[in-house]
């Protein structure tokens, strides 16, 4: 059966060690906003928050799973090393210069990167960040920015850009992203780091801003240790279940190894690992983050799935209280 191309970016989930200052850092500062407060489905005992536009839309989640003793990251190779968030244009940036010096946030200048204007900068756990200007950008769509957010929409954050993966050979991952996961070589760029190899450009879809993936080369470095401020994995839109399930058995297919379809109550997700071993999702674009709150009461209250609400009072005497009332 016919795939149909992976949409874009879904989400990308990263570490944190304090979720209750994680959660002061992205709704406070970056003004996104909470749309779940849960558990990570594979250990009950640590959060899952999920940040994004105004209701989650797919292709704007940011989240994090809390491992409360996480150690320091050692930054390195085969990696997620940088993750992009979209704000509407130029200007926008300015506004998180001035931002990020009030909340005295680590920051560099404003650059260009592919032809956009971006700004690099690092959560209070060196989470590596950069802003991207969607000023001239013409693919994917970004979200919509929730009008309740500290930030004003016209410069809040309302999606997720390129996410760039480190490898010391790119090759191989090259052609899992070309030949397994449809994305087209598109160009290169110059590198991040002077004197190492340029990097790639792949893109899926309609492509643009939320669907793209840089591909940098690093032979210089040693394997990352992840640790708090590090990527856990990214994931990838598709359309719905049953793409899904066309996907599953390509996937399959071609052996890779992987899990399966999995059920995560607000989508449906399949996890491999590509030969440099970063960890690659696909995840539906629904049913989304409304079956279980109410869009004004998004990430006020504990989510569980069905499936766990039955142990709530076993998991939630495990987890810190997380106050996170509007």
């Amino acid at each position: 059966m016919e795939r149909k191309s992976l949409i874009g970016t879904h989400h990308v989930s990263s570490l944190t060690a304090n979720a209750k200052e994680n959660y002061r850092f992205y709704t406070e500062v970056l003004g996104m906003r909470l749309v779940k407060k849960t558990v990570n489905q594979d250990d009950t005992s640590v959060y899952h928050l999920f940040y994004a536009d105004e209701r989650g839309n797919p292709g704007t989640d940011l989240t994090f799973f809390e491992i409360p003793h996480a150690g320091k990251t050692y930054y390195g190779n085969n990696a997620i090393t940088l993750t992009s968030l979209r704000v509407p244009n130029d200007q926008a940036l300015n506004f998180w210069q001035e931002r990020f010096e009030q909340f005295q946030v680590k920051f560099e200048p404003i650059t260009e990167v592919n032809k956009r204007k971006t700004l690099k900068f690092w959560d209070f756990e060196g989470q590596r960040l950069m802003l991207i200007s969607d000023e001239h950008n013409q693919g994917v769509a970004g979200g919509k920015a929730w009008d309740k957010s500290p930030v004003p929409v016209e410069y809040a954050i309302y999606g997720l850009g390129p996410v760039t993966l480190t490898v010391p050979k790119k090759e191989t991952t090259a052609a899992v992203l070309k030949e397994v996961l449809g994305f087209k070589l598109v160009g290169e760029i110059a590198p991040f780091v002077e004197g190492q190899a340029n990097i790639q450009v792949f893109e899926t879809g309609e492509g643009g801003t939320g669907a793209e993936i840089y591909l940098e080369e690093r032979t210089d470095l040693p394997r990352e240790r992840p640790g708090r401020g590090s990527v856990h994995h990214v994931a990838f839109r598709v359309e719905n279940q049953e793409e899904l399930e066309k996907w599953a058995n390509f996937i399959s297919g071609v052996r890779l190894p992987n899990s399966g379809t999995v059920e995560r109550y607000y989508f449906r997700s399949l996890y491999f690992r590509e030969p440099n071993g970063i960890l690659f999702e696909l995840a539906t674009d629904g049913p989304g983050f409304e079956g279980d709150e109410s869009f004004e009461t998004l990430g006020e209250n504990l989510a569980l799935p069905p499936y766990f609400e039955d142990k709530r009072k076993e998991i939630e005497a495990k987890l810190v209280p997380l106050n996170t009332k509007q």
